[in-house]
């Protein structure tokens, strides 16, 4: 299953705090990423301490070189390329970490669950105008050098690394010198608490989940099933304890595909 690749250029030394170093690299078109986003979350929920996140992107190359780049270009592409979804995380990282970790899952939200074509770039702006960014800021962005540096750093990373395919965790430890450890493809979510014991050398414990406000507060939406596995619950009892929050209007309800979503009001 795993497999160890040296990467020949160093990447930044973990804080002493967070001894590993995670990259998990993803493509926001890809059905994979999205099935995966609900083990993430708990992972950075339960172990987050142990670990530092760095989402990068593995987009295809010839489709990055041919995207549009100003507004000319837009207008010629009729505003609509597979590129966008990438080009608009990275401008969305500009409005800081979590704003891109926000981007991202909405993304997927709007392509899996309301058949939306994040393709569009007024599809893009749209949801920057959902998570409450600077949306005129995000345009500016979306077409500036900078955020195609950041996608070309992206780009470079996963091939320095030998990354394939989307999703791809890469993990590494205190020492720089050391190889990272690549585990490409979905696992069961105690794969990756064994990787993190095995590279740690020691049992790791799971903290316990922040209260249900703070938790949708960090993750904005979130499904019953997803819920219900981060506090040990089943779903028809995560279900219940929903409900009151409903109806003491402390919570949003979205039923979309045959799945239940939450948010905070």
């Amino acid at each position: 299953m795993n497999r160890r690749t040296l990467m020949e250029t160093p990447v930044s030394s973990p804080s002493q705090s967070r001894p590993i170093e995670l990259y998990v690299f993803v493509d926001p078109l890809c059905s994979a990423c999205w099935s995966l986003q609900p083990l993430l979350r708990k992972l950075q929920i339960e172990y987050d301490r142990y670990f530092s996140l760095q989402l990068a992107l593995r987009t295809s190359i010839p489709k990055t070189n041919a995207c549009c780049r100003n507004e000319d270009d837009l207008m010629a592409c009729e505003k609509s390329h597979p590129a966008f979804p990438s080009i608009a995380m990275k401008a969305a990282e500009f409005q800081g970490k979590r704003a891109g970790f926000r981007f991202l899952s909405k993304m997927y939200e709007y392509t899996f669950l309301k058949d939306r074509n994040i393709t569009s770039f007024s599809v893009l702006t749209e949801i920057a105008e959902k998570l409450n960014l600077d949306v005129d800021e995000f345009i500016r962005d979306f077409s500036s050098k900078n955020v195609m540096r950041s996608l070309q750093v992206d780009l470079y990373l996963a091939k320095e690394m030998e990354v394939a395919e989307a999703p791809t965790f890469v993990f590494f430890n205190g020492n720089i010198e050391d190889e990272g450890l690549m585990v490409s493809g979905s696992y069961p979510y105690e794969v990756y608490e064994q990787i993190l014991e095995e590279l740690l050398g020691c049992t790791i414990t799971p903290e316990c989940p922040p209260e249900l406000d703070d938790l949708l507060q960090r993750f904005d939406t979130m499904s019953t099933q997803e819920i219900a596995s981060i506090y040990s619950l089943s779903e028809k009892d995560a279900e219940r304890e929903l409900k009151k929050r409903l109806l003491q209007q402390k919570v949003e309800r979205l039923t979309l595909q045959n799945t239940t979503l939450w948010r905070n009001k």
